[in-house]
């Protein structure tokens, strides 16, 4: 179980993504820097209690129109190997010390949890409390075999981040999350909320399995 410590990190996490969200091929702000709010998310529990796993939604107000987007965090107490290139930055926790921290979908140990999340063999925890299930999240999953728990492959493209898996699986991070159903001839999903324009709560799918049929 992750314990949620009422403490200081430095840099903020939305300061952190706000230098970071503008060299990912989805980001779609202004020219200028981000304007981002904390806008929803949800959490899960590293079995090993290691690594801190979050899912968090961000508002950003830099463009046009304001944009919701989906970052998969993880938060280690070291580097992870062969990671530096999907290092998001470094931040100084007032109990943990030093954190180093990940975009997620390139984090094995958020991938396995995820993947048992869709499988039904983990629970979405909130945001920000202890021990608190978040019953506003709902997964669903209609495949034939096991969720595959590790995805090789990571290709970002405008719209979301793709993870595959030997077989022809995919897994699909849906960064700019909307208010829609489930993509047709999906196999399983997650959704979730967050808060929408003027303070409205929007509900949609975060992120999305395909499999290859007879895979």
């Amino acid at each position: 179980m992750a314990v949620i410590h009422r403490t200081t990190l430095t840099p903020t996490k939305l300061e952190l993504l706000g230098a970071w969200l503008p060299s990912r091929p989805w980001y779609h702000g202004g020219a200028g820097e981000p304007q981002l709010a904390k806008a929803g998310g949800f959490r899960l529990d590293d079995p090993e209690g290691a690594v801190g796993i979050e899912f968090m939604v961000v508002t950003d107000t830099a463009g046009a129109e304001p944009t919701a987007y989906l970052v998969p965090l993880t938060y280690r107490g070291a580097p992870l190997d062969g990671a530096e290139e999907n290092l998001i930055g470094t931040a100084e926790h007032g109990v943990l010390g030093r954190r180093w921290v990940y975009d997620g979908c390139h984090d094995p140990v958020l991938v396995a949890e995820l993947a048992a999340l869709l499988a039904g063999k983990a629970e979405p925890q909130a945001q920000s409390l202890t021990d608190t299930p978040d019953r506003e999240v709902t997964r669903a999953y209609a495949g034939e075999g096991p969720v595959p728990t590790e995805f090789g492959a990571v290709t970002d493209t405008e719209e979301h981040t793709e993870l595959s898996a030997t077989g022809g699986t995919t897994l699909r991070v849906l960064r700019t999350p909307r208010p829609a159903p489930a993509e047709p001839g999906a196999v399983g999903h997650v959704a979730g909320g967050w808060e929408g324009p003027g303070g409205t709560r929007a509900h949609g799918v975060f992120f999305v399995l395909h499999a290859t049929p007879g895979a």
